[in-house]
């Protein structure tokens, strides 16, 4: 079963736990609303599902929750920051909100992350540049070693997201956040916890073949010795997967190797159980205001939005839709309803407040059926 949770309890939940393992309350709080606001709009791989990745990487000492962001390197239009070896969330808010303010009297800026773990979803930070009036573009290293690249049997890469998000009109910001890879690890794993087969062309094995089991996909990753996720296009280049892994080889090269971030097939070959993932984050904010004025550029957004939206859909009960507007319709629905949440991750979260000494706190939820959930 799965049941329906309201966003501040889930947000308690994740605050109460991130509180209890020493990260300072306003950094836990960061955290937490960033996580939140990850669920409510269905993308569950990146929400309180991470909490159990996260504990695995604070108990065997990886993770440093009480690390501040620092500032490394500053100049009027970048800016490089250390996240100390702590959580992404707190230091990627930081860092796109440098990255806008350098852009209001600079029109273009750049800021970069080192010494990070995972930070969530990358559209979350390009929509707060959104938000401010500009376009945001992020990307962002990857811990782990998933992705099979193209005419290659064995992974290299991992799910390497990119983001984009631009400002409009009338119409709320278009925010687009995807994975190279045909799907991202952690849904998979939600896909497993709700005991749901994985569609043809998402996995394939050390051989090539597809894989329609969560489980052994999962397996797969571990071993890392052949087979993975599939590029975005596929496992060929007849439908473009090698885009797909080109796209995630430069989500790399921005988001890790031009901070100083590590490279994880060859970070794994002496990391201890202790290190760090040591991952980088990118962030680039455009003043719209550069160019043009910013009313006029707001309003052909608009005529854009208008304009695909008007066009003819090939399923008259499916309308043509934007992006950002599935993620924005869901969070209407999970904040009138609340997130769902299977059973099998109640019992995770309950496990893990218990190990942390808080109290479990989605107890007494109303019971609805299986969803079909997860974006990206």
């Amino acid at each position: 079963m799965t049941v329906r949770v309201p966003a501040d309890l889930v947000h308690r939940q994740i605050l109460t736990v991130l509180t209890a393992w020493g990260m300072p309350p306003d950094l836990a709080e960061t955290t937490a609303g960033v996580m939140v606001e990850t669920d409510l709009r269905g993308v569950d791989s990146h929400g309180i599902n991470m909490l159990r990745q996260y504990d695995e990487t604070f108990r065997r000492g990886a993770l440093d929750v009480r690390a501040r962001p620092k500032l490394l390197r500053d100049r009027p239009t970048s800016a490089l920051l250390d996240a100390g070896h702590g959580l992404g969330h707190p230091v990627s808010v930081e860092a796109v909100t440098r990255a806008i303010e350098k852009a209001k009297s600079c029109d273009i800026a750049m800021v970069c992350v080192v010494n990070s773990h995972h930070f969530g979803a990358a559209g979350h930070y390009a929509e707060l540049a959104a938000r401010a009036g500009m376009i945001g573009l992020v990307t962002t290293s990857s811990r782990g070693i998933t992705m099979v690249p193209t005419r290659g049997l064995e992974p290299v890469l991992g799910t390497n997201p990119f983001a984009l998000a631009a400002p409009a009109g009338r119409h709320p910001p278009l925010v687009l956040d995807f994975a190279t890879t045909v799907a991202a690890v952690n849904r998979v794993r939600v896909r497993h916890l709700r005991g749901l087969e994985l569609p043809e062309g998402w996995v394939t094995d050390g051989d090539g073949g597809p894989v329609r089991d969560a489980g052994e996909a999962l397996e797969i990753f571990t071993r890392r010795s052949g087979g993975g996720l599939n590029p975005i296009g596929g496992a060929g280049e007849i439908l473009g997967g090698h885009k797909g892994y080109g796209l995630a080889l430069f989500s790399h090269l921005l988001g890790g190797t031009l901070p100083g971030a590590s490279f994880s097939p060859v970070r794994v070959r002496t990391q201890k159980r202790e290190d760090p993932d040591r991952l980088g984050h990118w962030f680039q904010v455009i003043n719209p205001e550069a160019f043009r004025p910013v009313d006029e550029f707001l309003a052909d957004v608009d005529e854009v939005i208008d304009t695909l939206k008007a066009s003819r859909p090939a399923n008259p009960d499916l309308p043509v839709l934007v992006a950002g507007e599935p993620e924005r319709l869901t969070r209407e629905d999970r904040l009138r309803h609340g997130i769902p949440l299977p059973d099998t991750l109640c019992d995770i979260v309950r496990r893990l407040a218990g190990t942390a000494g808080v109290p479990y706190l989605l107890d007494g939820c109303r019971d609805v059926p299986a969803l079909q959930g997860g974006s990206r």
